[in-house]
């Protein structure tokens, strides 16, 4: 299957079923077969890509899997169980987490990265591989915005190479990286007068550091301290709280309260588990029946 093989050990499942689809081999399970058929059918498709042009996938091998437990069979551990789709451009395979996330969409991601891989034989840094993946799959959109003004918010924006780091860490971690990593492509669009220039000296064979530098006039250091600024120039504690922050903040506070009132009425439960009698917190006044008659010692002012 195009040079790829499964996982040694306890790999995919066994009762997988195999379609082909133009130039897309579609595998998975019978319950998904019928979702397979329909990414195959999309990613067979020639599309316009983020500053390529049109372009065919050519031929790919692309598996539909349910559960982290399988997804990491599938990709050998190079990802997370956590992950939602896996592309390894040398292999031409793609996997698909049906159980995650828009598959479409991450189908969109995963193919961004074999267009781009075939597109530039040289190296380019992970951040930007995934930028441009981002980027490309139209991801890089309100919830990628929340994400980046939580960041900011919070006063936490890495360098690129600590992006690069971040892009293989725990969930939350991966997905504040995916939304600056896109946020570093877009900005190397907008500096470089759109991605094509940069994406052409790519294809030409020029190193990536260098071709950043002829486009966009910044060397790596400069364009990683000037790519810095601008983030926290259009993204911040404000813009976060009004594409929906503010909802988190709220539901935080209502946590907290409930948190506190538990905590204070840990003595009354005991209190009661013990079969002790414990009078309400503000008992109300009982007023004497319509007709009764008054005590016979009343209380006298002291």
């Amino acid at each position: 299957m195009l040079g790829w093989q499964p996982a040694p050990g306890p790999g995919p499942p066994t009762d997988l079923q195999t379609v082909s689809v133009g130039q897309i081999t579609a595998i998975a399970r019978p319950g998904d077969v019928d979702l397979a058929v329909s990414l195959a059918e999309r990613a067979d498709q020639p599309t316009r890509w983020y500053g390529l042009g049109r372009r065919s996938v050519g031929r790919v091998v692309l598996m539909v899997v349910r559960g982290p437990e399988a997804f990491r069979a599938v990709s050998r551990g190079r990802v997370p169980g956590w992950g939602a789709g896996l592309a390894l451009p040398a292999a031409r395979f793609i996997a698909i987490r049906a159980d995650r996330d828009d598959p479409f969409r991450v189908l969109r991601h995963e193919l961004a990265h074999l267009i781009l891989h075939d597109a530039i034989q040289g190296r380019v840094p992970l951040w930007f591989d995934e930028g441009y993946a981002v980027v490309a799959a139209g991801e890089f959109g309100r919830l990628t915005e929340f994400g980046l003004n939580f960041v900011v918010a919070t006063g936490q924006v890495p360098g690129l190479e600590a992006l690069n780091a971040g892009l293989r860490g725990g969930e939350s971690t991966a997905e504040a990286s995916y939304a600056l990593a896109g946020s570093a492509v877009a900005f190397l669009d907008q500096r470089a007068g759109g991605i094509e220039p940069l994406l052409r000296k790519l294809v030409d064979g020029v190193s990536f550091d260098t071709a950043v530098a002829i486009t966009t006039g910044m060397n790596p250091g400069r364009f990683e301290e000037t790519w810095q600024r601008d983030v926290k120039r259009h993204y911040g504690l404000g813009l976060w709280l009004m594409a929906g922050g503010i909802w988190v903040l709220v539901a935080g506070l209502v946590l907290v309260a409930h948190a506190v009132r538990k905590r204070r009425d840990i003595p009354r439960r005991e209190a009661l588990n013990r079969g002790w009698i414990v009078p309400p917190d503000d008992p109300l006044p009982v007023e004497p029946a319509e007709g009764a008659p008054e005590p016979a010692n009343p209380p006298s002012d002291a």
